[in-house]
């Protein structure tokens, strides 16, 4: 038995999620330090439960804007948080650049007394503070005392800044202005970390899709041809599955789907397979409880364990096997097993086998979709792989029936459409 395939050769995206955590930590206590600041500068008449309350939810409603990137959409729909959050006089959002994003407050004509300051910020990622009487002024009386710039720094590199126009105290200028750079480089951090992990699950379906055997694609084809003679009916019906069977495996969109599809796709491959083996060679058996088909798995998270299953295990054995692919109800979550009687391999060989695969191709797809149900659902989700010579192959997948952020591509999204395959009634 192997539980998790925990080889740390493929275990990329669980340290990007390690990372998140520690900095969604950071940028709670961050937070926090903030909610007791405002709290004491309260005034007595206010109470600091609902100075607490306000904190929190000027926060919480500029932290889903910022988890966007730094882009003038997201700065414009931050920056009257963070005024409101400082209660300063103004707040703008510069780009690395040095482009003014947003502007949400008065002042506004003050900008351009400040931009060597902006730049010597995004240049040297030190905090510059400006008194009112350092810049030019016309206004009389003018509603800036003090200002601040602050970089925001992820990683120790500049992505902007943030100018804060004060009215109040310099001290508690400069100790909020720190703080709330802090909490918005924090949200930067982690969007990019959500892209970066994107990228990632992207490019491991992209080597998923190219894992999907030449060798089968051709005796499709070939098994296909074959019978266009002597059956053009299963013919047919053959072409039809491998054309949904491809449409489906190599749409562009969507890192998730649904149990339903998944289990729609392995039964496209497996009726192909059976065409080509012979059904008493490959026998088949499907059980799936259907209070788990709309689960929602990784893209691709079954078939090439099924591919596996068919390839490694029963191709090479005399006679063939059974394939069974089973989806249970287990409270909270779907059990899901791919099993085979064919020759199995020796347990250490597999380990040894899933540490080269990135230079091999051997079982790749295993260490890919055990680094993906990780990533998607954490680090008690990795498969568990149940194996011995001569005595067949299991695989086991347990997938959680709601995770946050795992939803599956609207099926509007991924049809296209439907070209005749052959003259005839469809």
């Amino acid at each position: 038995m192997i539980p998790g395939v925990s080889n740390p050769n493929i275990d990329v995206v669980p340290e990007l999620l390690t990372e998140r955590t520690v900095l969604t930590t950071l940028a709670a206590l961050a937070v926090l330090a903030m909610f007791v600041m405002l709290c004491r500068s309260r005034r007595v008449s206010t109470s600091v439960e609902d100075a607490t309350l306000a904190a929190l939810h000027q926060v919480t409603s500029a932290a889903p804007h910022l988890r966007a990137g730094l882009t003038q959409e997201s700065a414009d729909q931050t920056a009257p948080h963070l005024r409101a959050l400082l209660g300063c006089i103004a707040v703008g959002v510069v780009d690395a650049e040095g482009t003014l994003l947003s502007w949400d407050g008065e002042a506004n004509h003050h900008y351009g007394g400040l931009r060597t300051r902006i730049e010597q910020v995004l240049r040297t990622g030190k905090r510059e503070y400006v008194d009112h009487g350092e810049v030019a002024c016309e206004q009389r009386p003018c509603v800036m005392r003090h200002a601040v710039v602050v970089p925001l720094e992820v990683e120790g590199e500049n992505r902007g800044a943030l100018v804060i126009i004060s009215a109040g105290d310099r001290r508690r200028l400069l100790r909020a202005a720190g703080e709330v750079a802090n909490h918005v480089s924090t949200q930067l951090e982690l969007a990019e970390l959500q892209e970066s992990k994107e990228r990632l699950a992207r490019a491991e379906v992209r080597a998923l899709r190219a894992q999907i055997s030449p060798h089968f694609i051709y005796n499709a084809l070939n098994t296909i041809s074959s019978q266009i003679r002597n059956d053009p009916e299963q013919a047919r019906d053959l072409l039809q599955e491998f054309a949904d069977f491809t449409r489906y495996s190599f749409r562009t969109s969507g890192l998730y789907t649904t149990l339903a599809d998944e289990i729609r796709n392995i039964d496209r491959y497996l009726t192909l397979e059976r065409a080509r083996f012979g059904p008493d060679r490959l026998k088949v058996q499907l059980k799936i409880a259907p209070e788990v088909l709309p689960v929602v798995v990784p893209f691709l998270a079954l078939q090439p364990l099924v591919e596996n299953a068919v390839r490694h295990g029963l191709a090479n054995k005399p006679g063939g096997g059974t394939v069974s692919v089973i989806a249970e109800d287990n409270g909270v979550e779907a059990l899901i097993s791919v099993d085979d009687d064919g020759i199995g391999m020796n347990p250490e060989r597999l380990d040894a086998e899933l540490a080269d695969a990135h230079l091999t191709g051997a079982h790749v797809g295993l260490g890919n979709i055990n680094n993906r149900m990780r990533a998607t659902f954490g680090n008690d989700y990795g498969l568990v792989v149940e194996t011995e010579e001569g005595a067949g192959m299991k695989v086991i997948m347990r997938v959680p029936k709601f995770a946050p952020g795992v939803r599956p591509v609207p099926a509007q999204a991924i049809e296209e459409p439907s070209v005749g395959l052959a003259a005839g009634p469809q």
